[in-house]
């Protein structure tokens, strides 16, 4: 276990969407010299108690690594306002698209709070999502760096990770629209 450990690598700040997809993520920016800031913020998740659920599930992460989370506020009403419209598009709509973009922005503005160059997000490593399209929305960002966090088996080694740690892993993206378009209950 990696409780603690020195950090000196250069930060990153991490978008994270859920626990799981942390676990490979962190471990390829750590492999890679940084040190990772990881910044839960997702509006998008419904309800309140999944969100919650995902956020303690990143807390787990956060302690095998020894990392800093920051709990950004859950404002879903506002998230509802950004892809108002939309709440009918089928995963990998425009209403995705917004999503990524609401997210994203939200992260910009914090590493710019914080002082840190680049961000990514952990969005990449789901075999559901199109990295081209999370990175297209990215590229409105400064500082937003393009890690498909897929490549080098990421979304395996998030599964392996997730089974070892225990982790609650959800079968919908987050949303009321995708867990209704999941079929999860």
């Amino acid at each position: 276990m990696l409780a603690s450990r020195l950090l000196m690598g250069k930060r990153i700040l991490l978008h994270v969407c859920c626990g799981p997809c942390s676990t490979s993520s962190v471990e390829r920016l750590i492999a890679e010299g940084y040190e990772p800031v990881l910044f839960f913020s997702d509006s998008n998740i419904f309800p309140r108690e999944e969100f919650m659920k995902r956020y303690d599930n990143l807390l787990i992460v956060a302690e095998r690594y020894g990392l800093p989370v920051i709990l950004d506020s859950w404002d879903h009403q506002e998230w509802l306002e950004a892809v108002k419209g939309h709440e009918g598009d089928r995963e990998h709509g425009e209403r995705c698209s917004l999503c990524f973009r609401f997210n994203l922005s939200r992260a910009a503005a914090e590493a710019e709070k914080l002082g840190i160059d680049e961000f990514a997000t952990t969005l990449t490593v789901s075999r559901f999502k199109r990295s081209e399209t999370i990175f297209s929305e990215g590229r409105r960002f400064p500082g937003f760096q393009e890690i498909d966090f897929k490549k080098k088996d990421g979304f395996g080694r998030s599964i392996a990770l997730s089974k070892e740690l225990g982790l609650y892993r959800q079968s919908w993206c987050g949303c009321e629209f995708s867990r209704r378009d999941s079929g999860a209950s």
